[in-house]
């Protein structure tokens, strides 16, 4: 350690800057430059902190912070341009953009007055939108999103994730959407095929206004409907757990009890409810994880297979249905109905 210390000492400065330079530079480790130069790792890390200090001081502004960089032409349409860039870019609330306005600008603004326009803007940008050309989208992903209690009807090119449809609306039925898509029709839409859930608006509309143009179903939304399942089954077994352990306990702290007691009698059966309760979470796991990974997956399987393991799924979902059927049946009804259009895609490729 002295002979470390001695010979940083004795470093002459260009030196200690060249080794900060290689240093940042990564070109040898740490510890190779410091065996080099007989000194010491923590002289090293010293002197690259030092050089990382004057780079930081060489490309700081040397501006005063009081000094005036720019000049802006407020106008008008500057702050309509303020207001729509707050809400879309910074994804401000209403008095979000408000509060910047008068804090920021001085300026008071209403939150009618940012809705006005927000909305004036949304005309503008719906003018543009329908001269686009939409031959180009080869796949399109359709789905209902909602903005509160207002369905929101979205369509998506596949490829560039470009919306071409956003429409709020009162109604998701059949005419809704047919209009919608033969409206983008006039545009140049004809895709090859769409994918979408099991929305019997949507695909209604789909077929009204398209005719046999397949429609692809999402996986995405069944999957979640299987997570959601087997995690709601997950947390039921860890409560019957957690009720399992408060009877041991008790029954812990009462001392020793006859067969027929109540409380043996009532621990009993918390274990059987809790052993059974596990192994249905551990079984609905377990298929939630093979529907999504061997049969929905994009690699994997043949269409056989795939149908074969799909089947096998439901029916291990019949046999498990009684055990919970208020949970459980909706799942495995979705399933069923959907076979089909779940599994196109693989005919597709």
């Amino acid at each position: 350690m002295d002979q470390c210390v001695g010979a940083a000492a004795r470093l002459p400065e260009s030196d200690r800057k060249d080794l900060a330079i290689q240093a940042l530079a990564r070109s040898e480790t740490v510890s190779d430059l410091a065996a080099r130069h007989g000194v010491s790792r923590k002289f090293v890390y010293q002197q690259t902190h030092k050089a990382v200090a004057a780079l930081d001081d060489a490309f700081l502004s040397a501006t005063p912070d009081h000094e005036v960089l720019f000049e802006v032409a407020v106008t008008k349409t500057w702050l309509r341009q303020v207001i729509v860039g707050l809400a879309l870019i910074c994804h401000s609330s209403y008095r979000g953009v408000v509060e910047f306005m008068r804090d920021l600008l001085g300026l008071p603004v209403s939150i009618g007055t940012v809705h006005q326009v927000l909305q004036s803007a949304t005309r503008q940008a719906d003018i543009i939108n329908r001269q686009q050309d939409l031959s180009g989208i080869r796949v399109g992903l359709h789905d209902e999103i909602f903005h509160g209690a207002t369905p929101v009807l979205a369509g998506v090119d596949a490829n560039s994730t470009y919306c071409y449809l956003l429409a709020a609306e009162q109604r998701r039925d059949a005419d809704t959407w047919g209009v919608h898509l033969l409206d983008a029709a006039q545009q140049g839409l004809d895709p090859d095929d769409t994918i979408a859930d099991a929305g019997q608006g949507l695909r209604a509309g789909q077929k009204a206004a398209w005719g046999d143009t397949p429609c692809h179903g999402d996986v995405f939304h069944i999957q979640r409907q299987c997570e959601g399942l087997a995690n709601t089954l997950a947390r039921l077994a860890k409560g019957t757990t957690s009720r399992r352990q408060t009877l041991q306990a008790k029954a812990g702290r009462g001392g020793q009890r006859g067969p027929d007691d109540q409380l043996a009698t009532q621990l009993a059966l918390a274990r059987q409810t809790e052993a059974q309760a596990h192994g249905l979470a551990r079984n609905i796991r377990t298929l939630t994880q093979w529907l999504s990974h061997d049969v929905l997956a994009l690699a994997g399987p043949a269409q056989a297979t795939r149908l074969m393991l799909f089947d096998f799924i439901v029916e291990e979902l019949v046999r498990r249905e009684p055990a919970d059927a208020r949970r459980i049946r909706p799942v495995r009804v979705a399933l069923q109905n959907q076979r089909d259009t779940l599994l196109a895609f693989r005919r597709a490729r």
